[in-house]
């Protein structure tokens, strides 16, 4: 359903939730997910308990009601802090750097001090029963075609555990089914470093709220972050003339956004009809409708944390940070296009981060083409190092490898053979392998014969010469 959104006084912020790619936030434990069985399990009960402001939080007690308890799957992986027996080590410095690379690239001000809080958590997801997060940074914005939109805040913080399905716990050790007062967690993700980026509410359409989601993405991905399904999430807050702000959680796709959206308004308009509309939170779903999940976490949530120092954020970590900001997969394109490469070569280099390999390689050999596709095309499964393919570019430059002969000796090196031996002519008298391979399947395509004799050398010889030896006798 279309809705008239500037009739309606549509508003709109983003939530973006990153992981980084790094240890983990406030202990040296690796960021690694695991698929095993764990080494043993805990469990905890959730107890509401009184926040710095002299009252409960309204989500913490309308979770405590529900009288939820927990299970936890602990790996080795995993430490006494995770399990909260421990306090929290030194902040993670590199996690720091990133978040700061970040800020920047929003225009964001960085706070120089900065106080660690404890952010209640009523699902069960952290073992302590709150997040550690800071506010790093403040104020910043981002261009979109429409106008300008403010970055409220950045915040560094602890990734929680991630929910165990009910099949895969009762597929494990524990062979425990889950009702809805029991939840089982993995504390695999549990404390990876997280960005928190949050917009002013000044995105009015659909659109406004994609492109400028698109936008932080292409930020994130221009720094160590990590990539693929769960490693970012997005939040919308939405509200329409009437109603109340309400957070939509979980979308994994900006092409459900709209939908979604149109949705929630729909949705809202009825509540405003209805004089039923409340601050809430719900769940994103596959077909775009959402569902309750529970109030609005109000103030009574954030209190500060007494176990870690004030973080300090040194002129020296600053300006460091400012002589290491990465450049924009924009402009990375920009760079790649002046050397007239394919465009879905120029993608692929994106895709595969292999633009700073590209610079280096480039110097070696002016052939933007044959470089493109050495980083790219010509990897095998096992990937060959730059400095392999510095050495192939120099014995290029010197007459010794054609450049036709590349990928087949990129092969041959994936599998374990020196430079040298890889360069090597084959023995292989490939006039009369062709002939014998015409003769004992007549009537076939020259692309069917180089098929056939690619397949049987297995990258002992190069296309070419296999294309090239078929002109002569077919």
């Amino acid at each position: 359903m279309e809705h008239d959104y500037k009739k309606i006084g549509l508003k709109s912020g983003l939530e973006i939730h990153q992981q980084l790619d790094t240890h983990k936030l406030f202990c040296n434990c690796p960021s690694i997910l695991r698929t095993d069985e764990p080494s043993y399990e805990i469990q905890r009960t959730l107890n509401p308990v009184v926040g710095e402001t002299g009252i409960v939080d309204i989500a913490a007690k309308h979770e405590a009601e529900q009288n939820k308890n927990f299970t936890y799957q602990v790996y080795d992986t995993n430490c006494l802090v995770e399990i909260d027996e421990e306090p929290p080590h030194e902040i993670n410095q590199e996690a720091l750097k990133i978040a700061l690379q970040i800020a920047y690239l929003l225009n964001c001000k960085i706070f120089p001090v900065a106080q660690i809080m404890r952010k209640t958590v009523i699902n069960g997801s952290n073992t302590t029963g709150f997040q550690r997060t800071a506010m790093i940074a403040h104020d910043g914005y981002i261009e979109i075609s429409t106008g300008r939109i403010t970055i409220d805040a950045l915040m560094l913080e602890e990734d929680s555990a991630r929910k165990v399905t009910p099949s895969k716990i009762n597929s494990g050790s524990a062979k425990q089914t889950e009702d809805e007062n029991s939840k089982t967690y993995k504390l695999d993700r549990l404390g990876i470093p997280l960005v928190e980026i949050t917009t002013g509410p000044h995105m009015h359409t659909p659109e406004e709220i994609k492109e400028a989601a698109l936008k932080i993405g292409e930020i994130l991905r221009a720094c160590k972050v990590k990539r693929g399904i769960g490693t970012i999430r997005q939040d919308v807050n939405i509200s329409i003339k009437g109603s109340k702000r309400v957070e939509i959680k979980g979308f994994q796709d900006t092409k459900m956004m709209k939908k979604t959206i149109d949705a929630e308004i729909s949705r809202q308009q009825k509540c405003v009809e209805e004089n039923s509309c409340i601050n809430e939170v719900r769940n994103a779903l596959p077909d775009g409708s959402t569902e309750f999940l529970r109030p609005m976490p109000g103030a009574a949530r954030m209190y500060p944390e007494t176990d870690v120092p004030l973080l300090e954020i040194s002129r020296d970590l600053i300006n460091e940070t400012k002589k290491d900001l990465p450049k924009l997969a924009s402009e990375h394109k920009n760079y790649l296009d002046e050397f007239g490469l394919n465009p879905e070569l120029v993608k692929l280099i994106l895709k595969k981060n292999k633009v700073e390999n590209f610079k280096v390689l480039i110097q070696e050999h002016n052939n933007p083409n044959l470089v493109a596709k050495m980083l790219t095309l010509f990897q095998p499964e096992k990937e060959i190092e730059v400095d392999k393919l510095e050495e192939i570019l120099e014995e290029i430059e010197k007459k010794i490898i054609s450049e036709n002969d590349v990928k087949t000796i990129m092969l041959k090196l994936s599998n374990g053979k020196s430079l040298k031996q890889a360069s090597e002519k084959s023995n292989i008298n490939l006039k009369e392998e062709a002939e014998k391979i015409i003769k004992e399947k007549p009537n076939l395509s020259q692309g069917a014969y180089m098929g056939l004799l690619m397949g049987k050398f297995k990258g002992q010889i190069s296309g070419k010469e296999i294309a090239d030896i078929l002109k002569t006798i077919m």
